[in-house]
């Protein structure tokens, strides 16, 4: 933690703070698939989101018989986001939930703390994300379950992120993020804290189209926990720009959506064909136009 924190103090004063042209859209959205990116709305837009999961493509809950998942749904979630600056917005959602937690509401805050600037400057955008979930479903009788809440407080769980991005060029754009999850009351095998490193990418392959990706490695992988064995959460997908909206299909192991979801519960083998179809949308809206100058 203490080389990251002196990374972010160097990159402060790396080139000159003077006339900087800064690199805009490391990528489309505030998201990469389930994960966040490092781009933050400009002041006053307010976005408006619908995701979607469904259930396995293939394997032995997939297949025709499920018209390929279209039958089942993983999860579903609509948030409502919104930019108090050009550097930091925040977010409120609402999900079905995926893993042992179920009927959450989940609250963020995310800051640019630096931006990507072109020639020579900032070589990339760092992004600070801060996330909570609650579980509104009653607790469960069975005291070994990790939903046995008998607190309020065991019905939170938190994300701390450090995203960081590089645009390269008008196509490709790539990002690491490294994120720790803590979760309040765990099943009694579980850990509280998970560490985990992601990888994300974007190339895009025309005006409107995108080829998105990510890869989310756990510490330790693939970590038994006596009630369940987790992988790692991986996807890939195709994103449509057409201006306000912004329209993701995606296919990921992932069930949950969300870093308090998807980061500790993905149980889905990818090898087992078990992976399924989702989509995003995204709709921005500009709330507050900017002043005009007097004259």
């Amino acid at each position: 933690m203490k080389k990251i924190y002196l990374f972010i103090v160097l990159m402060s004063f790396y080139g000159s703070p003077y006339l900087q042209e800064y690199v805009y859209r490391t990528f489309n959205d505030t998201r990469v698939i389930n994960g966040h990116s490092v781009e933050t709305l400009m002041k006053g837009a307010m976005d408006i989101r619908i995701s979607h999961r469904f259930g396995d493509l293939l394997g032995e809950n997939g297949g025709a018989s499920s018209m390929f998942g279209l039958d089942d749904m993983a999860d579903v979630r609509i948030g409502v986001e919104y930019g108090i600056s050009n550097n930091l917005t925040i977010g409120l959602g609402r999900s079905k939930g995926a893993g042992p937690y179920r009927q959450l509401v989940d609250g963020f805050g995310k800051y640019k703390l630096l931006a990507q600037t072109k020639e020579k400057g900032m070589p990339v955008t760092l992004t600070l994300l801060g996330l909570a979930t609650y579980d509104f479903q009653e607790a469960s009788i069975n005291l070994s379950s990790p939903t046995s809440y008998r607190e309020t407080a065991h019905r939170f769980a938190y994300c701390t992120s450090l995203l960081i991005g590089r645009k390269f060029n008008d196509k490709f754009s790539i990002q690491i993020s490294s994120s720790y999850v803590h979760r309040n009351y765990v099943a009694f095998h579980d850990q509280n804290g998970i560490f985990s490193t992601g990888i994300s990418s974007r190339l895009k392959v025309s005006k409107m189209i995108g080829v998105i990706a990510e890869y989310h490695y756990l510490h330790p992988y693939n970590r038994n926990t006596g009630i369940g064995t987790y992988y790692n959460p991986m996807g890939l997908g195709i994103e449509f720009d057409t201006g306000g909206h912004i329209f993701q299909l995606n296919f990921t192991n992932s069930r949950g959506m969300g870093e308090t979801q998807f980061i500790p519960y993905t149980s889905s083998d990818v090898m087992e064909g078990q992976f399924r179809m989702g989509f995003t949308i995204s709709r921005v809206f500009k709330l507050r136009r900017p002043k005009q100058a007097k004259g």
